[in-house]
């Protein structure tokens, strides 16, 4: 919908900046200056004590001094409340009486007709609270009080009763003045087939409101006490108001809460949302009724990146799990993604924070793993694969699983820890997994004459590879192998030289290690630099993994730890292999973006990018080998000044290799 022109203006001239940020932060009255429209509170962006939010009256605009915060009133519910834009421009026209334009007749005799279906659903609301207090809802405080539901929190959620009787709330909505058949299109009434009045379509049960993100009433939701009754939960059915594929219960706020940080649950049905949201996850939602649907998946995407699926430990709840994968493959974008918390065998989110309190259900958050963990987990779970057919009818569902994956990258990205997790199950022995099939069949063939070659050409055969070379560095690197041999060069350097550790400590902290074990020897070597003997330290926590690092010739024969007493070389070796590691990762990494950024044409930003990139890589392979008084000698035996090394530096620094790519 596009605005007329001066809405917004006029918008922001009746709505006063102070008033809408005022519902949300306490003002610090001693900075503040009311009478100048100068007011200061400590931001609501941020966890934070001081006031270092300040809010300009007159300007309309605001501004943190910690977090960089800024904007005005439409920015403020924005980003406070987690909406959209033009979503923040209707609350805000709500409170200061304006109309939104509405874009033609049809779409605002549409929307009045949903007002009206809501102020219907809102009195209803309103009617179902008052009975939950009378004699005949007893039974169902008594459900509540078990379910440790406090009157306080049954008025936060607007938590009613409707009573066992066939016309009940049509009768008490007619006497109101409200016409049958807005209750009727509302849901909350139905007629019989025979033609006779309107019944009551929420009996005997518990009602849960259902609201919109905007926190309108839209539908209900209904829990028999009767345990003999056909459905034990009931939602109203689709209207004007309510489509259940396309709406979440708790939304509107766990929308807000999730703006300000909270991870995003999932939750199965109304006690699980609200139980987790009385026990401090507030941004936590449920489906209505139904499997997760695509318009939900998507819903839940706005929300939150990464949203938390929280399931029963049950087999129904693995069963549910495994049906939004299939769902969600499609779907996947870069940066937006699912991870699944599992509970407890024969657990509910209910259930593990009564038993064990919220500290447990938070264990399980923190544990959610993966979706590519549950796709694999569904695969092979229960399966034997003791036979080349076997393996090879997973790769086949494997495959068959990644191609449904849209996105490139996430493709490729599934397909290597697919590979990780079938070299887990398989053991180091196992073919190579390919995500793809390949285009030619048969064996791969190489031209030009060759004894015993049918047609003049040679035939490849697979020869088991030997077990000095299957052991080797080379062999066993997951990572490319150069990367992975200067890794474990620059470890080993540290381990022969533990009193560079500290001036190199930020670089290897950074350090993304790929290569075997090279992880957990640097987090070790950071852990006990200050220690009186690190190599000692190494040892005595990882002594295989040491051995291992040291036993390479590569890694013995580096000139760094020939000369164990010459701490300056080891010291100039050391710059250069961190400089090098990050020179060639980085421009991996821009020519993997720029794959992803060619579309038919390479413009010339491209180019530069690849340039400089290539600039860097050059600059960082003529970085020092020794240095003879204040020149630097490089590999090829030329001699660089600092000046022209610090100018190469200079040109690889200037390469933002860490910022994202521009489709992500």
């Amino acid at each position: 919908m596009s605005l007329p022109p001066g809405f917004l203006d006029e918008l922001r001239t009746r709505v006063s900046l102070s008033q809408v940020v005022g519902r949300k932060v306490t003002w610090d009255m001693r900075k503040s200056n009311m009478a100048k429209g100068d007011w200061w509170a400590p931001c609501p962006f941020h966890q934070e004590r001081s006031a270092s939010f300040h809010v300009d009256d007159r300007k309309g605009f605001y501004y943190c001094f910690g977090c960089h915060a800024k904007g005005d009133a439409v920015t403020f519910v924005k980003e406070n409340d987690n909406v959209s834009f033009m979503e923040a421009v209707e609350i805000l026209a709500r409170e200061a009486g304006m109309q939104m334009p509405a874009r033609d007749p049809q779409a605002a005799q549409k929307a009045d007709r949903r007002s009206l279906l809501s102020q219907v659903m809102e009195e209803a609301v309103k009617w179902f609270r008052l009975q939950l207090k009378t004699s005949a809802a007893a039974e169902a405080r008594a459900y509540l009080e078990k379910r440790r539901l406090s009157p306080a929190a049954q008025d936060r959620w607007d938590i009613g009763f409707a009573p066992d009787q066939r016309q009940a709330l049509f009768q008490a909505l007619t006497q109101k003045g409200i016409a049958p058949d807005l209750i009727v299109d509302a849901g909350l009434c139905a007629k019989p087939d025979d033609g006779g009045p309107p019944y009551d379509r929420f009996r005997g049960r518990i009602i849960f409101p259902i609201r919109d993100a905007r926190g309108r009433a839209i539908s209900l939701g209904g829990r028999a006490m009767d345990p003999n009754a056909r459905a034990k939960y009931l939602n109203g059915p689709e209207t004007d108001l309510f489509d259940k594929g396309r709406n979440l219960y708790n939304q509107a706020h766990a929308r807000e809460a999730a703006g300000k940080g909270l991870p995003l649950i999932v939750a199965e049905g109304y006690m699980d949302v609200i139980a987790l949201s009385e026990a401090g996850f507030r941004a936590t939602v449920a489906p209505l009724g139904t499997a997760v649907t695509e318009d939900q998946l998507r819903l839940l995407w706005r929300i939150h990146d990464e949203p938390i699926i929280a399931l029963d430990g049950d087999a129904a709840g693995i069963r549910a799990a495994l049906r939004v994968i299939d769902l969600a493959l499609p779907l996947l974008e870069a940066g937006k993604g699912l991870r699944f918390a599992i509970l407890p065998q024969g657990m509910d989110p209910d259930d593990l924070i009564k038993a064990q309190g919220a500290p447990a259900m938070q264990k399980v958050i923190d544990a959610a793993q993966p979706m590519v963990n549950l796709l694999w987990r569904r695969e092979t779970e229960g399966k034997v694969f003791d036979s080349p057919e076997r393996k090879a009818a997973l790769d086949k569902t494997l495959r068959a699983a990644l191609r449904r994956i849209a996105d490139p990258s996430i493709r490729a990205h599934y397909g290597e820890d697919i590979k990780r997790l079938r070299l887990d199950l398989f053991g180091q022995n196992a073919q190579p997994f390919r995500p793809y099939a390949p285009r030619g069949q048969g064996v791969a063939r190489m031209g030009g004459r060759a004894g015993g070659a049918a047609g003049g050409r040679f035939v490849f055969q697979p020869v088991a590879p030997l077990n000095t070379t299957r052991l080797s560095l080379l062999g066993s690197a997951t990572a490319p192998v150069e990367e992975a041999l200067r890794e474990a060069v620059i470890l080993a350097t540290l381990v022969t030289h533990p009193a560079l550790i500290a001036r190199f400590d930020s670089a290897l902290e950074s350090l993304d290690c790929t290569g075997d074990g090279h992880g957990i020897l640097r987090d070790l070597l950071l852990c006990h630099a200050d220690a009186p003997d690190p190599k000692a330290e190494v040892a005595k926590a990882a002594p295989a993994l040491l051995d291992a690092l040291l036993s390479h010739s590569h890694v013995r024969n580096a000139p760094a730890l020939l000369d164990s007493a010459d701490t300056e070389r080891a010291e100039f070796a050391l710059a250069q292999d961190f400089f090098i590691l990050q020179a060639e990762r980085g421009r991996r990494r821009e020519i993997e973006e720029a794959e992803q950024d060619i579309e038919g044409v390479v413009d010339e930003g491209l180019t530069w990018r690849i340039a400089k990139a290539n600039e860097a890589r050059a600059a960082a392979h003529r970085g020092p080998q020794d240095k003879i008084g204040e020149a630097v000698i490089s590999p090829n035996g030329v001699a660089l000044d600092k000046e022209e090394l610090e100018e190469a530096r200079k040109v690889f620094e200037s390469i933002r290799f860490d910022r994202p790519s521009r489709r992500h």
